[in-house]
């Protein structure tokens, strides 16, 4: 069984950054075999996706609101992906989830685990 467990949430200022650490532990893991990516949801809101990364490192999804701002790279072997987010905006703010399945450059993820979240805030 897969867990995945996310930290690096907090409260942050429009324009400030904040790096977002997934590690997935549980069983013989090589990360180069799954895709991986970040989801969030807001309240009122239904999830959505933010990023993924694929098998390998050239296949990356990144959703137009995201795009140009976030960037989404994995560490092998720590067993962890990050999502690096600058320029953040009050419209970020959300719960992000971590994901791991499937990822494709066109089509995002197709999810078979999700780890329990972790709140971003961005407010003056």
């Amino acid at each position: 069984q897969l867990q995945l467990v996310e930290s690096g949430g907090g409260l942050v200022q429009p324009g400030g950054s904040l790096r977002l650490s997934c590690v997935i532990s549980g069983r013989t893991l090589d990360l180069d075999y799954y895709g991986i990516g970040w989801f969030r949801q807001a309240p009122g809101k239904e999830r959505e996706e933010v990023s993924c990364i694929g098998t390998s490192d050239d296949i990356k999804y990144y959703s137009d609101s995201v795009k140009g701002r976030f960037t989404i790279s994995k560490d092998n072997a720590k067993k962890t992906v990050y999502l690096q987010m600058n320029s953040l905006e009050p419209e970020d703010t959300a719960n992000y989830y971590c994901a791991i399945g499937s990822c494709t450059v066109v089509d995002g993820m197709a999810v078979r685990s999700w780890g329990q979240g972790t709140q971003v805030t961005v407010s003056s």
